[in-house]
């Protein structure tokens, strides 16, 4: 029986050192959970570069064809930006509900 005692004792004390070792892993400053947290920043973040690269190559072409005076870029951001119109043209206002 003392040897059984002794083996249960020793179960748990392995079991109690096991548990407060995972604890540590997962929740301490630099453990796990906080690594799975900045991984999904960082995939975010990624997304959010990725996005913005793709609007400034955009942006960029948009700079590119007003300085290169291409009439028809010209005319599109007169228009839509500042509500321009030829003579004799009408302004029609779609609004939407």
């Amino acid at each position: 029986m003392a040897t059984s005692r002794k083996n249960k004792f020793k179960f748990y004390l392995v079991l109690v050192v096991v548990l407060i070792g995972l604890g540590i892993i997962l929740f301490n400053r630099e453990g796990l959970v906080k690594y799975m947290k900045l991984r999904s920043e960082i995939n975010d973040l990624n997304e959010k570069i990725s996005t913005l690269q793709e609007t400034n190559k955009r942006l960029q072409g948009e700079i590119d064809s007003l300085k290169n005076n291409i009439p028809a870029k010209i005319e599109q951001v007169a228009r839509e930006k500042y509500g321009m119109k030829r003579k004799g043209e009408k302004q029609v206002e779609v609004i939407e509900k």
